[in-house]
């Protein structure tokens, strides 16, 4: 007589790490190198930058260790250069290349919070105007034409220049950080109501959101939960390549000298302040903190196109 053998185990099911490695996005970035580089790079002058105090050679804006016996010193491989200051110092004896990591990370924070609070304003105002509509929605629309009509950099122009006239001259430096973050995220907010209100014209009229409106769900909860995770597909495309606009942006301001005050320079202070030397023959100053903007103003766009096409289903 055979012995029977035990009912054989049911198979386990995968674990998200093994559905998110085989999901179409995993596999769309696997196959382009682009992708991969970028956020290498990213990632890189990202973790660089947040723990500068460990990465960075020396700290800049310690006035306890910047000599003006190492001002203007050329990078290490040139002439009179050393391999204490790899990329050379400034005309105040700060090192070049600490002052970029320094500089990058108030650069992130800015950009990376100015998006958050864009986000937030613009996804919501558009929900409000694509599912309720009638006079709302006119109106909100109509604030997005009259913000259009004027370039993001002007917007933010304004918008800094009257905050700084609202308050005190002695506090400019203690907010200038959070009135650069306001000021770029009241200029960026209408892409995403724009884009999330359209999306949420074609989501209110599906059978999902009037099977919950005739359970007697509520509106907000309609919105909340039914109608936003359906639109932020194209609210993450626009956020990721909106942070790299961000960082630029506030680069520019710092360049007009309304960003950050030198004492904590972002990138575009950097800049700002060595192409008042560039032609003296010290192009250092400038020249490595432009390299590094424009690496990571890079690097975002192109994780962001890689992420745009990704999602489009046309393309898969």
């Amino acid at each position: 007589m055979s012995a029977t053998l035990p009912p054989a185990a049911p198979p386990r099911a995968p674990g998200w790490v093994a559905r998110a490695w085989d999901s179409d996005i995993a596999y769309s970035f696997r196959n382009s190198p682009v992708a991969i580089v970028a956020l290498l790079v990213a990632c890189l002058l990202v973790f660089a930058a947040v723990f500068a105090n460990w990465v960075a050679p020396h700290n800049p804006f310690d006035l306890a260790t910047i000599s003006l016996l190492d001002a203007s010193q050329p990078p290490a491989w040139e002439d009179n250069g050393t391999r204490k200051f790899l990329l050379g110092t400034d005309d105040q004896g700060r090192d070049v290349l600490s002052a970029i990591l320094y500089g990058m990370r108030i650069s992130l924070a800015i950009g990376l919070a100015s998006v958050v609070l864009s986000v937030i304003l613009g996804v919501g105002l558009g929900l409000l105007s694509g599912y309720v509509g009638g006079r709302l929605d006119a109106f909100i629309m109509r604030i997005c034409d009259v913000m259009l009509s004027f370039p993001a950099i002007l917007v933010a122009l304004l918008i800094d220049g009257v905050f700084r006239a609202m308050l005190p001259r002695d506090a400019h430096s203690e907010v200038a950080f959070y009135v650069l973050v306001l000021a770029i995220a009241l200029s960026g907010w209408v892409q995403y109501a724009r884009t999330v209100r359209g999306s949420t014209l074609v989501e209110k009229n599906k059978e999902y959101v009037q099977a919950a409106r005739v359970i007697g769900v509520s509106k907000f909860a309609i919105m909340l939960k039914h109608v936003l995770p359906n639109v932020t597909g194209p609210v993450l495309v626009l956020a990721t390549v909106h942070i790299a606009s961000a960082i630029l942006t506030e680069a520019t301001l710092s360049f007009l000298g309304v960003g950050v005050p030198p004492t904590t320079p972002s990138l575009g202070t950097l800049i700002r302040i060595g192409q008042e030397f560039l032609f003296s023959g010290e192009w250092w100053i400038t020249i490595f903190p432009g390299a590094a903007l424009v690496l990571l103003v890079l690097s975002v766009n192109l994780l962001g196109d890689w992420l745009r096409d990704a999602l489009n289903p046309r393309l898969r």
